[in-house]
């Protein structure tokens, strides 16, 4: 294998803020957050807005999630949708 090809693989808590839910697992994502975990170390943080926690399927609960603005974001970034007629 080539060497410095590869991202970091390290320690990363993904917390999901609207269940009050957290959990540390392995990730190459890039944080600028950090966070102490209970073990005493400080670990990345990285905040999202559905986890097993909150997501319907999981809880059997139907949750509003505000979500405005990923389609215009994605429209912006990589151009308008081709319309089928």
């Amino acid at each position: 294998m080539k060497s410095d090809i590869h991202p970091n693989y390290r320690p990363v808590v993904f917390r999901d803020a609207s269940a009050d839910f957290a959990f540390l697992t392995q990730s190459t994502i890039e944080t600028s957050d950090t966070i102490e975990w209970t073990d005493g170390n400080t670990y990345p943080l990285a905040n999202v807005e559905l986890s097993s926690a909150s997501h319907p399927f999981f809880t059997g609960q139907m949750k509003i999630v505000d979500t405005a603005g990923r389609v215009e974001r994605f429209e912006r970034r990589y151009g308008q949708r081709k319309r089928r007629s």
